[in-house]
This record gives structure tokens, C-alpha cells and sequence, in this order.
């Protein structure tokens, strides 16, 4: 047998087999008539007063393909569906009593773990580097955890394997999985703009800048992941620019332009499609109501690589800057987390319409992901006011502000 053809028998025979399909019945059952959850089972992981509640099921890392059955005949019901550490899925699906619907979605599951390395290479850590509040998250365990909010009514779960193009996000806090409210990201609403024939595998991290992704083997696990097709969103500045931060500071002329297109170059080596976005602005206002530049040379930088490396740009940071100006000094703040006392951390407002302005530039220079966008008429300089954009706020875990500013 030839060499080439023994090989790919072997990785073969090292891909573990998809799990069987899991169907869960709820019909007619309440939160507190649930079953608890048990490692290697699945049941309600915590529940509050207002019916909302998170439902786990043991699985391991993979992609699944989710089907819900909706209504039920105890109640109308308006569910929204979270999934792992609060990325949306569904939002506000009405159902009146008596009424099912069916609705899907794509969701990855992933743990810490990293393959072993071959004999004599370099050592490296067996596991991603956690900090104490992954470790508390849905995000790096072996389970799938969904969250139902709002007034939820679920009678079915069905849960099965799934292969689809993929989007894999590496960047810091302003597109990592936020773990608790009132803090939100762009990353996190994403998939809520996607339909369910593509996945959002999100890897970003609060504080993260382009070396202590590599540092803490973050790179690593995404690429570890990644398969010819898919697509890397690479966005990072607003912690690479702290000269504070000694060990992790890029200088935007140089380092930081040499990072970029090393990832740049580590996604094309795979096959896998690289897409650059600038960082979102800051909310500082100047007395004239425009909004102040704290990005510059790194964005600017963003812009140059993408155009010699002939690489998607997503600029994020010009549509960040028109929707706060749009906004305006007294309205923006509510797209920040608590009540604009934080200018860099989104809430579920401000995520949401910084994902839909990703959204509408994916549509509009991806033309490979554009069949996948379900947001429209999404327009950065008039974007909606808070109330026309309501998100069921997840259940309260402990509140920790992101890391990173």
C-alpha cells in the first residue's frame, strides 16, 4: 500500500466515530419537573424565577447540528436560545398555546485538550492554558449546555453530528464568549446573524493579544480544529498597543503588522480562508461629538496588511465609529456594559449591532459566505435604538469584568 494511502487509513482509524443522535422529550414538562444533571447524562445545570433555564447534555468536542421543537401546550411562549457561554442563537421564536415550531441551528463544542506531541518534538502544555473563570464557563467542558430564556417553552431536544464550513474567531474581549451579564461581544451575536449551514467556533479571549493567544496555546487548539474550507477571523489591538504590558506589546510599525500576517499565513498553510478585521473603537467623545481616535496606527496597519496580503478586510473599527457617532453621546451608552460606565464592553445592544455591521460586510465582500447572512437593510450610520433591539438577558452567573480595556 502506498505510503500516502496508509497514512490517511491511519488518521482515519484515529478520528473517534460521531455519537448516535440524542432525543430529548420535555412535552409538558416544567423546569423544576426536568431532571437534574449528572456527568455522562443530561438535565437542568440551573433554573431561576422567571422560567429560564440551562439544560446540558453530556457530549464530546464536535460540531452538532441542534433541532428544537418549540410550544408547548401549557402556555404561549417567546423563546430565545443561548448556547455554551451566551452565544445567541434564537431570538424571541412566539409560540402560541398549543403551537410547535421547529427551529435548527449549528453549534461547535470543544474541550481543552490538545493532541499529543510526536516523539522528540518540542514539549508544549496537553491542555489549552484556563484561567479560574474558563474553568467556571460552558465553554471548555464535555458537555453542550443550552440556555432557554425570556418566557421559554421547549417539548423536544434533538441533537446529532454535523459537518459544515466554519468560522473560527481568534481575537480579545470585544468578540470572546463574555461568560456572564452584563458584558456581551460581537462574537457572541454572530450566530444569530448566520443561518443554521454554517458554524461559529469562537476562541477569542478577554485580554488576549496576538502572542499570548500563541503563549497560551489558544492558537494551537484553534488550528488544531481547522480544516481546509474554513474561515479565520482574525481580530486584535486594543491589548497588542499597551507598552504597560511589556511581554505582549507589538509595535504597530513593526511586530504588529509581522504578527498578523504570521496568522495570516498559518491559516493559508491549511487551506483554511484568513479574513482581517480592525478593532472596534473606544466610546470617547471630543467636545465637538466625535468620536476620538485611540486605534490609529493598528488599524491603519490592519488596512495595509489586508490589502498586500490580498486578504478580506472587515472594518469593523469604521462602522464601530459611525454607529457611536450615530448614536450620539446620550444614546451610546447604552450600547456599553454597565450603563456606559465601561467605553470598551459591549452589552447585548451594543454586541448585537457591532455584529450586525460584521454581518453586513461579510455579505457585501465575502461573496463564498454571503448565502449564509440573514441580517438585511443593516445601515452602521442609522442603526436602531435600544428599544427596537430587546435580548433576553441570560441567567445571572458571577459578574466579572472582562479582562483586557
Amino acid at each position: 500500500m502506498p505510503l500516502s494511502s496508509a497514512l490517511a487509513l491511519a488518521l482515519a482509524a484515529s478520528v473517534p466515530a460521531a455519537p448516535p443522535a440524542i432525543d430529548i422529550d420535555l412535552v409538558g414538562k416544567a423546569p423544576e419537573e426536568m431532571p437534574v444533571y449528572r456527568p455522562g447524562g443530561n438535565g437542568i445545570e440551573k433554573r431561576d424565577a422567571s422560567g429560564g433555564f440551562l439544560y446540558s447534555i453530556a457530549l464530546p468536542e464536535g460540531t452538532y447540528r441542534v433541532t428544537l421543537t418549540l410550544g408547548d401546550k401549557r402556555g404561549a411562549g417567546r423563546t430565545t436560545v443561548k448556547a455554551e457561554s451566551r452565544r445567541l442563537f434564537l431570538r424571541d421564536v412566539v409560540t402560541r398555546r398549543g403551537q410547535t415550531v421547529k427551529r435548527s441551528f449549528l453549534v461547535d463544542v470543544r474541550d481543552a485538550r490538545l493532541p499529543a506531541q510526536p516523539a522528540n518534538a518540542p514539549r508544549f502544555g496537553r491542555t489549552v492554558l484556563l484561567d479560574e473563570r474558563d474553568l467556571a464557563s460552558f465553554s471548555w467542558d464535555d458537555k453542550l449546555t443550552l440556555e432557554f430564556l425570556g418566557q421559554p417553552r421547549v417539548s423536544a431536544i434533538h441533537i446529532e453530528a454535523a459537518t459544515a464550513p466554519r468560522l473560527f474567531l481568534a481575537g480579545d474581549s470585544t468578540v470572546a464568549d463574555q461568560y456572564s451579564e452584563p458584558f456581551a461581544s460581537w462574537g457572541q451575536m454572530l450566530p444569530a446573524m448566520l443561518d443554521d449551514r454554517v458554524i461559529v467556533a469562537n476562541h477569542a479571549k478577554s485580554g488576549a493579544t496576538m502572542k499570548s493567544f500563541i503563549a497560551q496555546l489558544r492558537f494551537s487548539k484553534l488550528l488544531t480544529q481547522v480544516r481546509e474550507g474554513d474561515w479565520l477571523f482574525i481580530q486584535f489591538g486594543h491589548n497588542d498597543q499597551k507598552a504597560e504590558w511589556p511581554m505582549t506589546y507589538l509595535d504597530p510599525a513593526l511586530t504588529y503588522p509581522a504578527y498578523l500576517r504570521s496568522y495570516v499565513a498559518e491559516a493559508r498553510r491549511r487551506g483554511v480562508h484568513p479574513v482581517l478585521v480592525t478593532s472596534p473603537e473606544r466610546r470617547n467623545f471630543d467636545a465637538a461629538g466625535k468620536i476620538k481616535d485611540t486605534l490609529g496606527a493598528y488599524t491603519e496597519a490592519v488596512r495595509k496588511v489586508a490589502a498586500e496580503e490580498k486578504v478580506p478586510l472587515i472594518d469593523l473599527n469604521r462602522d464601530s465609529i459611525a454607529i457611536m457617532q450615530a448614536l450620539g453621546p446620550e444614546v451610546s451608552p447604552r450600547a456599553f456594559a454597565e450603563n456606559g460606565k465601561d467605553r470598551t464592553h459591549n452589552d447585548n445592544y451594543g454586541a448585537w449591532l457591532f455584529a450586525a455591521a460584521i454581518a453586513r460586510q461579510v455579505r457585501e465582500k465575502i461573496p463564498e459566505l454571503a448565502p449564509y447572512v440573514t441580517v438585511r437593510d443593516f445601515d452602521p450610520t442609522h442603526p436602531p435604538l435600544p428599544d427596537a433591539v430587546t435580548i433576553a438577558p441570560s441567567l445571572q452567573l458571577e459578574e466579572n469584568k472582562p479582562e483586557g480595556s
